[in-house]
């Protein structure tokens, strides 16, 4: 449906312009919602991703943490026809050392707050992908073999963690610094995975020793490079981060 489904938020509803999230995934645009500033994202995800998504979130609301909270419709739905749209959510990134171990703090309190939580349809977490071969945004069938066993001997220092909600893509524009504290936006690469793919954060912020600060460093790279690979293997990003895990 498109645009049009911002009816279903009632006549309140003023879309702005369209902003950097998300290109290539999804539409991202400012509006205001009743008066005050929102964000709707339009995606192709489906009826059950989102509401695996809009339920973390809304879960991570009541438990005070600073994340976008999702709006409903006037019918009291959290998604319709792809669209999700949620409160905007104002700050600066993370610039300092002081800053990133208050990103870190946050960080471990997602994992606390998500011991035990369900997959997220569709995808897979590193681990599981030591025998699959796909997974949402991940097909390993277009990688370099070789570059797959690397990607596959990183995650394969993650068995037997204990799992939790990751946020997936923690870099410093999806990170805001705000008077309630630390909050994370742009959710969509969230899933259930070990929490070491979250904690290989700059400055060594989250203070783990060197041999785990390494098995996170390496199973996150191998993560996104294995997300960005396209079959043309032209991505630098992906062909970058493939070159920061070792070789087998």
């Amino acid at each position: 449906m498109g645009w049009e489904a911002l009816e279903q938020w009632g006549d309140g509803v003023v879309r702005g312009e369209r902003l950097t999230g998300g290109v290539g995934v999804n539409q991202v645009w400012s509006m205001r919602v009743n008066g005050h500033p929102a964000v709707g994202r339009l995606g192709r995800r489906s009826d059950a991703d989102l509401a695996w998504e809009t339920g973390l979130l809304r879960h991570l609301h009541r438990e005070g943490m600073p994340v976008p909270e999702p709006i409903p419709t006037t019918d009291g739905r959290y998604f319709a026809d792809g669209l999700v749209v949620m409160t905007y959510v104002d700050g600066r990134p993370p610039e300092t050392r002081a800053d990133w171990r208050r990103v870190a703090d946050t960080v471990r309190r997602l994992h606390r707050l998500t011991h035990g939580w369900p997959q997220r349809p569709g995808w897979r977490s590193s681990t599981d992908l030591l025998h699959a071969e796909t997974g949402t945004r991940i097909d390993l069938g277009v990688m370099p073999p070789e570059g797959v066993v690397r990607c596959r001997a990183a995650w394969a220092r993650l068995v037997g963690r204990r799992t939790c909600v990751v946020h997936g893509d923690l870099n410093p524009g999806n990170i805001r610094m705000t008077a309630e504290g630390v909050a994370l936006i742009d959710w969509d690469e969230s899933h259930v995975d070990v929490p070491d793919l979250d904690l290989a954060l700059p400055h060594n912020a989250a203070g783990l020793d060197d041999d785990a600060y390494d098995t996170a460093a390496q199973a996150h790279a191998a993560w996104e490079a294995a997300v960005c690979w396209d079959p043309s293997g032209t991505d630098q990003f992906a062909v970058k981060r493939l070159a920061e895990i070792r070789a087998v």
